[in-house]
């Protein structure tokens, strides 16, 4: 029964791959035409330290934005809290929040909460263009459900919903996002895994609200009227993930680990990405990690970067067992042109 069921599940996801790749991907034609594009942001500073190539190897509460299929790893309770500086000298920053709990022996669930902190921006209107009116926050917010399951000691998978928010004070726009994802190990002491993830596969959003009305009187007129515009939805950046991971023990013992990643990434409405990573442990209590990510950005036979990101990521973790919990310090850097690079810390606690 239980094969059946990882059969249709595999067939399932196979089929979901099929429509989402020749709906969206491999049209240049689309580029830049998606919205709520913070969903690509990664706010985990572990995941972030090698840009994302843990397709397969994520676990825990980190996995409901990589590959969900890997919260399925969660041993017991775990709390996540992160805080990234994005693009350093915009004043932009990225809080997020998460909290996992075993729920049997093959299931786990979790609850995260992404949010951009933008600042104050001033209000300007055309008769006051200088400001002086006061300011508004801009707030673009996410909320996700994740659950995962173990079908055997190989093969895990999971999904996630996400509910989407952005907004000023009189303008804003929902949606809804559902991920998709499975895990595979094998090979001695489970050093070989494969994954694929679907994200950001969901409905179009629109901006409403009163910001997009006018009132006046046409020429000639006395009465007042009120003139209502029509906003375009858009879409919501959707991609695939299929990655692969490999184990290296050096030393012949579990103490020292080198894991070398591979991940892709076709992406709907940006270039194609390539990426590859390296990750050092120490006694899983000391790891550092890099990683380097290449665009597919040939353009009239010269290369295009359409990225702020140079590509090259590094991070490091630290973790403190003490009897049955521990607790965890994560940091992570990203490379831009401009702008001063992108700085994640994060903070973990599990038992």
């Amino acid at each position: 029964m239980k094969l059946e069921f990882i059969k249709k599940l595999g067939l399932g996801m196979m089929a979901l791959v099929t429509v989402v790749t020749s709906a969206y991907a491999g049209n240049p034609d689309r580029r830049g035409q998606a919205g709520g594009t913070e969903l690509l942001m990664v706010p985990w500073a572990r995941s972030a330290g090698w840009l994302g190539v843990n397709t397969s190897t994520v676990r825990g509460l980190e996995a409901e934005r990589m590959n969900v299929a890997g919260l399925a790893f969660t041993k017991g309770t775990e709390l996540n809290f992160s805080r990234t500086t994005w693009l350093s000298g915009t004043d932009i920053y990225i809080n997020a929040f998460g909290l996992a709990q075993k729920l049997n022996e093959s299931s786990s669930l979790a609850f995260t909460v992404m949010s951009i902190d933008m600042g104050a921006i001033q209000i300007t209107t055309t008769e006051n263009p200088d400001g002086g009116l006061g300011t508004y926050k801009p707030s673009f917010s996410n909320i996700g459900i994740s659950y995962a399951k173990s079908f055997s000691d190989r093969i895990h998978g999971g999904a996630t919903v996400r509910v989407i928010s952005q907004s000023i004070s009189d303008v804003s726009a929902q949606g809804v996002a559902f991920d998709a994802g499975i895990q595979y190990v094998t090979g001695p002491k489970d050093a070989v895994k494969f994954g694929i993830s679907l994200r950001n596969v969901g409905t179009p959003m629109v901006f409403g609200g009163d910001g997009l009305s006018a009132r006046g009187t046409m020429q000639g007129n006395t009465v007042a009227l009120t003139l209502s515009q029509r906003s375009q939805q858009f879409e919501l950046p959707s991609l695939m993930n299929i990655g692969a991971s490999y184990d290296f023990y050096p030393l012949g013992v579990d103490d020292y680990r080198l894991t070398a990643a591979g991940n892709f990434t076709s992406n709907s409405f940006t270039n194609d990405q390539y990426g590859v990573g390296l990750e050092f442990s120490w006694k899983n209590i000391f790891a550092i990690r890099t990683g380097y990510q290449y665009e597919n950005n040939l353009i009239g036979g010269e290369f295009v970067r359409q990225n702020v990101y140079t590509g090259f990521n590094a991070g490091f973790s630290i973790d403190a067992p003490f009897n049955k919990s521990n607790f965890g310090l994560d940091y992570a850097f990203r490379s831009t042109n401009p702008f001063g690079g992108t700085h994640l810390f994060g903070i973990r606690y599990s038992l």
